[in-house]
């Protein structure tokens, strides 16, 4: 597999380089409950990042729910950068997210904006738990308002992603072309004690590389060739345009691919109506038990 190649920018930041640019940054604070939808923005009204909004993973993040559409959508693309401009976000302005819950909330809004066409976009490493370690300063009460901006979505989405039918696709051969990783805990995987989704297991031929593995023991992304090293060994020799990343509902699956991004390996696709929306038709295959 070729080495990392250069990025633009790195896909994260800080909170020391965070303070030092916080007057030209657009900060949006991602933070969410998912058995509890609306401590996210309780939480932010209770002590954010100053300057920083908030957007909802259900209602700003992720698109209305449809028959088989998956618990988390992806958002009309328009309606996102429009909700984005009307908060004040100008286009080429530094946009950094940040959650509570190491990370997933945030890399969901990551691949969102680079879906967008956005290529300055950083996640805050260790979010709000590093912001408060590094001594940041915090504010309280609904956002502040500003004038609205002139960001806008691009005309073709940026990022690869794959849909449910080619999946099933590529999973009924017997000769398989793509390789799905798996972001959730390795009981869900395994189908155990599901309590998000109707059904337990996962998409047959899956792999699992739990989101929060790519972190270490502070909430701390792991270092570019630590990364590297590991996520090479779970591609097993797959090149990145032939993987998927999947989760329940597409939410942390972004995480694991920021941690790809991070260890220069790109291309990998996302499946945004993972397995929420796999196992919502009983003729799509599950299958159970831990990673061989």
């Amino acid at each position: 597999m070729s080495a990392p190649s250069q990025a633009a920018s790195s896909p994260l930041i800080g909170a020391a380089e965070l303070r030092d640019r916080l007057g030209e940054a657009f900060v949006v604070d991602c933070s969410h409950d998912l058995a509890s939808p609306e401590a996210g923005l309780r939480d932010f009204e209770a002590a954010h990042v100053p300057g920083a909004v908030h957007l909802h993973l259900d209602r700003d993040l992720s698109g209305p729910l449809g028959p088989g559409s998956g618990r988390h959508p992806l958002p009309d693309a328009r309606r996102l950068a429009e909700r984005l401009a009307a908060l004040g976000l100008h286009r080429g302005q530094l946009l950094v997210a940040y959650d509570r819950n190491f990370s997933p909330y945030a890399a969901r809004l990551w691949w969102l904006m680079r879906w967008l066409g956005a290529s300055r976009v950083a996640v805050l490493d260790g979010g709000w738990q590093a912001w408060q370690a590094a001594g940041g300063a915090a504010e309280s009460g609904p956002a502040r308002s500003r004038a609205p901006g002139d960001f806008e979505a691009a005309a073709q989405p940026a990022m690869p992603g794959i849909g449910v039918d080619e999946l099933l696709a590529d999973v009924s051969r017997e000769t398989r072309e793509l390789l799905v990783v798996d972001a959730r805990s390795p009981a869900r995987y395994a189908g155990e004690g599901e309590t998000l989704d109707p059904v337990g297991g996962h998409i047959p031929g899956a792999v699992c590389r739990f989101f929060r593995d790519n972190l270490d023991a502070d909430g701390l992304f792991l270092p570019a060739p630590q990364l590297r090293e590991q996520w090479l060994r779970v591609l097993q020799g797959h090149a990145p345009g032939h993987v998927v990343s999947q989760c329940g509902s597409g939410v942390t699956a972004c995480h694991n691919l920021l941690a790809l991004e991070l260890a220069g390996l790109r291309g990998v696709r996302l499946y945004p109506g993972s397995w929420s929306q796999w196992c919502a038709d009983p003729a799509r295959p599950v299958a159970r038990g831990p990673l061989p």
